[in-house]
């Protein structure tokens, strides 16, 4: 099945000159790394302080990661992870066994993995997720969510909502509808609704939201079935909330410090977003916010 087009479907990554200390090689594999050497020298409470709270959730993986952990496929890390050129998941381990990953950790390696789980947990009494801090590297494949244009029988208008549900909070003052003659794109289904993009206006603007299978008529996309994390998590700064991640950003709604959400997944595009659900008028909905802005509740 053709992809979406190439606007949306692939991020360019852009490789510029290291003042010429590296070369192109060089850069790439160091760019590869959240703390490139945190298998090899213990590192200081101050560098691990010079990070974002949230890259440092993926710093603390990225030691397992160098020996193969096994993360679950969907999860944030795996979705991150898999797109490393140098991780390799471990064969001998489980998704849910990872003690011969553990056996492979160096004292190193144990230390700065003890030592970032300690700065996350003086972030968190501090409530700050350390904003000025450094963020995630781009990652080599800078794939977007993989839209597939699908074909749907002309002549339909139908619903659009943000999440799987007719009660669900509908954009457009409650009147988001696609309509069938033009491009729409498709994710996936999940409990009997699709995940799909069109344009929502002439200006550019595209939304993503879902609409319910039995309300489609003639033969439906073959898509691959969704899944999310669904892990409780809390805004530690505010952030706006778009169903627009891929063209105009532009909000929704904006939720304040200390909102409880669900995160779902990440999209790892330029810049990040967090999908997650929340509640809009009272209603269930979700929506993307800029990736690093939450504190997850079963967080290491």
């Amino acid at each position: 099945m053709n992809k979406l087009p190439l606007r949306f479907a692939a991020l360019a990554v852009l490789c510029g000159l290291l003042n010429g200390l590296f070369c192109a090689g060089a850069a790439a594999e160091q760019r590869d790394y959240i703390i490139p050497d945190s298998d090899s020298r213990l590192l200081t409470r101050e560098e691990v302080w010079t990070y974002r709270y949230d890259t440092l959730f993926y710093a603390y993986h990225e030691i397992y990661a160098r020996h193969g952990y096994k993360f679950e496929p969907g999860s944030r890390c795996y979705d991150w992870f898999i797109r490393m050129p140098w991780y390799e998941p471990n064969d001998g381990e489980s998704a849910t066994d990872h003690r011969e990953t553990f056996a492979r950790c160096s004292d190193i390696e144990r230390a700065n993995r003890d030592l970032i789980v300690d700065v996350r947990r003086e972030m968190r009494a501090m409530g700050t997720l350390n904003p000025g801090g450094i963020g995630m590297p781009d990652p080599p494949d800078q794939t977007a969510w993989e839209f597939q244009p699908v074909s749907l029988k002309a002549g339909q208008k139908l619903a659009v909502y943000s999440a799987p549900s007719a009660k669900a909070y509908r954009a457009n003052r409650g009147k988001a509808m696609v309509n069938t003659n033009g491009e729409v794109y498709a994710l996936g289904y999940e409990n009997k609704w699709m995940l799909m993009m069109y344009e929502a206006n002439q200006g550019g603007q595209y939304r993503i939201g879902y609409i319910e299978c039995a309300k489609i008529k003639g033969k439906l996309p073959d898509l691959d079935p969704l899944s999310w994390e669904r892990i409780p998590a809390v805004l530690l700064e505010g952030a706006d909330v778009t169903d627009d991640p891929m063209q105009t950003g532009k909000s929704i709604v904006r939720l304040p410090e200390g909102t409880q959400v669900t995160y779902l997944a990440t999209m790892f595009s330029r810049p990040a977003w967090d999908y997650i659900e929340t509640r809009i008028d009272g209603k269930t909905a979700r929506g993307f916010i800029p990736s690093g802005k939450l504190a997850y509740k079963r967080d290491q």
